[in-house]
């Protein structure tokens, strides 16, 4: 019972940790975010810190791991949906709609630091996007009409997609007004130019 007992209360600081980083991450960027600012939010001392991350770095890259991974599985449910492409698109688009609305912080801390952040985070975001990307394409393997086409091609279609995504996410996050109007317009534009990259891939004869 003791052993539990402390494993949980860790959790609970671990937890208290990310958030408060996270909170304090809405108003500056990861580089100007001091351990000492972060440990005060969360109520512990400085020493604390390092029972549950070695740096701010590392403690950036779970903020990363934390907000992407629960996008890729939400991302990847979406993908499996029975229904036509035009479903799968917008069934996608919707996910990523609720997601983006449920956890603003987190896709800020993203978008802001995926270009002008600091190394290891940087890095971080870049290999999870690579990791939601190389999902998709083999995804996009499985069409009958795509099983002849290269790695390197599905890889390029899946890179599409994603950035598509990810514009879609900053407009999200910059929208205004806020509201379901805006949303909605934004969500339209989304899945026409999802619907306009699956028009093209028929078409499209990979080299040999």
């Amino acid at each position: 019972m003791t052993s539990v007992t402390r494993h949980e209360r860790k959790e609970r600081t671990r937890r208290a940790l990310l958030d408060a980083a996270l909170g304090l991450l809405a108003g500056t960027g990861f580089g100007s975010l001091s351990l000492r600012e972060v440990t005060k939010q969360a109520g512990i001392v400085p020493t604390a810190f390092y029972r549950h991350f070695s740096s701010m770095d590392e403690l950036g890259v779970a903020l990363v791991n934390e907000s992407m991974r629960t996008l890729r599985a939400t991302i990847r449910e979406a993908r499996r949906d029975p229904r036509s492409s035009a479903g799968i698109i917008g069934a996608s688009v919707r996910t990523l709609h609720e997601h983006v609305r449920a956890h603003e912080d987190h896709f800020l801390f993203v978008t802001r630091e995926r270009h002008g952040g600091a190394g290891p985070v940087r890095q971080a975001i870049a290999f999870e996007l690579k990791l939601l990307t190389s999902e998709l394409a083999v995804d996009l393997a499985r069409f009958r009409y795509l099983r002849d086409w290269t790695t390197e091609d599905l890889h390029m279609v899946a890179d599409l997609i994603v950035t598509a995504m990810l514009a879609t996410v900053l407009e999200l996050l910059e929208a205004r007004p806020r509201d379901t109007e805006t949303d909605e317009r934004i969500l339209r534009t989304a899945e026409k130019k999802l619907r306009l990259i699956t028009l093209a891939v028929p078409s499209w004869h990979p080299a040999t």
